[in-house]
C-alpha cells in the first residue's frame, strides 16, 4: 500500500471549481428610489420613534427616554445641569493613584509638545519628572473630573487635591 496512490486503494476525482459567473470585487450602485427597499432614505416606518425632522435616527428602548435624550441633545448646557457645585462635592479632597497617573502622563506629554512649563527647571530634562515636580509645587493646570454613578460630576482643580 502506497502512500502516493496506486490500485491498492479507491479512486479520487480532484475537486473542480467552477468560475463565478460575476466579478466578487465589482460595486453595483444601488438603485436611486426603490419602493420595495424597505432601507431607502425616504421611506417611512410606522414604528419609528423619531421627529418629523429626523429622518435617519432610529429609537429604540423607552419612548420617554428618548424624547429627554432628543432635548438634551448633549449640548453643554445640558452637561452643566449634571454638575455639583463646589461647596456641594461629596467625594474626598484625595487624589487617586489612577488620578494622578492620568494627569502626571497629561502633563508630561503637554511638556514633551513644548507647553510653557510653570516650575524652575534646575538642570532637569525628562517631561515627566518636570510633571512631578510641578505636581508636588501644585502648579498643574489641570482639572479631574470625577463621574459619579447618577451621571453627575464633580470638578477639582489640581490644586485642592492632596
Amino acid at each position: 500500500m502506497s502512500d502516493y496512490g496506486g490500485d491498492d486503494g479507491p479512486e479520487y476525482d480532484e475537486p473542480t471549481f467552477d468560475e463565478p459567473e460575476e466579478d466578487p470585487y465589482a460595486y453595483d450602485e444601488p438603485d436611486a428610489e426603490d419602493p420595495d427597499d424597505h432601507g431607502a432614505a425616504g421611506a417611512e416606518d410606522p414604528t419609528s420613534q423619531a421627529a418629523p425632522g429626523e429622518q435617519n435616527v432610529v429609537v429604540a428602548g423607552d419612548p420617554s427616554a428618548a424624547a429627554a435624550a432628543r432635548a438634551n441633545k448633549n449640548t453643554v448646557k445640558g452637561l452643566r445641569e449634571k454638575r455639583i457645585p463646589r461647596e456641594k462635592r461629596t467625594t474626598t479632597p484625595y487624589m487617586t493613584k489612577y488620578e494622578r497617573a492620568r494627569v502626571l502622563g497629561t502633563r508630561a506629554l503637554q511638556i514633551s509638545m513644548n507647553a510653557p512649563v510653570l516650575v524652575d527647571l534646575e538642570g532637569e530634562t525628562d517631561p515627566l519628572q518636570i510633571a512631578i515636580k510641578e505636581l508636588r509645587e501644585k502648579k498643574i493646570p489641570l482639572v479631574v473630573r470625577r463621574y459619579l454613578p447618577d451621571g453627575w460630576y464633580e470638578d477639582w482643580r489640581c490644586e485642592e487635591l492632596l
